[in-house]
């Protein structure tokens, strides 16, 4: 649970959310992602570390630059949190609904 804990942590904030969406068209490298805000270079650094730890993100090392891509399975714990509660309120409207139905029929 931790560790989900950790994925909604680094997406709580909207610089993060930001860096997450302009990768998601190509990789950018630290530099270029610092140009899209008002930010120090460092400050971005920071939220692009919370990002990595979070196993957002793959920096890779090419020259003198960083290069910064989604990870591909990154998002499996959200997905998966997201999915057990989706299935459980199916399963509550579900139960509702066959609630008010069988009401509905003992009524007749």
């Amino acid at each position: 649970m931790r560790a989900v804990l950790d994925l909604f942590q680094a997406i709580a904030d909207p610089s993060r959310r930001q860096i997450l969406m302009l990768l998601t068209k190509e990789k950018l490298s630290i530099n270029t992602l610092a140009r899209n805000f008002d930010l120090s270079r460092p400050a971005v650094s920071k939220h692009i570390k919370v990002l990595y730890d979070a196993g957002l993100i793959l920096i890779t090392d090419r020259g003198r630059e960083r290069y910064c891509e989604l990870k591909p399975d990154g998002f499996d714990g959200i997905n998966e949190w997201l999915n057990f509660f989706n299935k459980f309120w199916r399963n509550k409207l579900q139960n509702l609904e066959n609630l008010l139905n069988h009401h509905k029929n003992e009524s007749n």
